[in-house]
């Protein structure tokens, strides 16, 4: 869920993650890799009411900056560029969201033991032969890396295609077993589960763990409340 806590004067505060854009913190980056947190990007996923958090191109750039798949000169960049074609500026941030959606089904999938959608998996390899095809080699120090293209004008998909090769990487890894989904009601969020013993259940323990913990403390307390008392 879109992480809030009340800050001094009593108004509502989004909780740091990632890296500060211009705009600050906007967004939670709780994934621990970055396809997981554009997976995040939708709120109050398992509710009859999910809360976009991509209303537009400028908040995809926001995330992107945030979460470290961009750096604040390609942003802000690619905010001049959508600005001159807001057309194309729409179609990214559909596809945006379709992918987004695609590298949940597949994660979520995952995570609970089940096989990944087909059509998930069709939609994530028909980005990914276009965020592959985009990828350079270059000298990187002594050695040879792998980079995009950095001259403007850039091509608007710029900021999806590091989540996209995220995702690909994650799924071909050791550390795919790794993958959970978050246990709160409302939230459905998916993270790595880092810990030694594996037995990590929510995405945040300050947010959704605590909220459970408070749901049963309340029923215990009520139960005990409506025990008979002795005479």
């Amino acid at each position: 869920m879109a992480r809030q806590r009340e800050s001094a004067d009593g108004t509502s505060a989004v909780r740091f993650g990632g890296h500060p854009g211009p705009e600050g913190y906007v967004f939670e980056i709780t994934g621990g890799h970055l396809c997981l947190d554009l997976a995040n990007t939708l709120d109050n996923r398992p509710t009859a009411e999910p809360r976009e958090l991509l209303l537009d191109f400028q908040d995809l750039v926001s995330w992107g900056m945030q979460a470290g798949a961009i750096s604040g000169a390609i942003g802000r960049t690619l905010r001049k560029d959508a600005k001159r074609n807001p057309q194309g500026a729409r179609q990214t941030l559909g596809r945006a969201r379709r992918v987004r959606e695609d590298i949940f089904r597949i994660f979520s999938a995952l995570a609970a033991g089940h096989a990944p959608p087909s059509p998930a998996l069709e939609g994530l390899n028909a980005a990914l032969s276009e965020a592959f095809s985009r990828r350079r080699l270059k000298v990187a120090g002594s050695g040879m890396g792998w980079a995009w293209p950095e001259s403007p004008p850039l091509h608007l998909d710029r900021v999806l295609w590091p989540a996209l090769v995220s995702a690909a990487e994650l799924l071909t890894s050791d550390e795919l077993s790794r993958v959970r989904e978050c246990e709160g009601e409302r939230c459905a969020w998916l993270f790595m589960d880092r810990s030694k013993n594996r037995s990590r259940r929510w995405c945040d323990m300050t947010v959704c763990g605590n909220r459970v913990k408070a749901r049963r403390h309340y029923a215990r307390t009520k139960r005990q409340s409506l025990k008979p008392r002795p005479a």
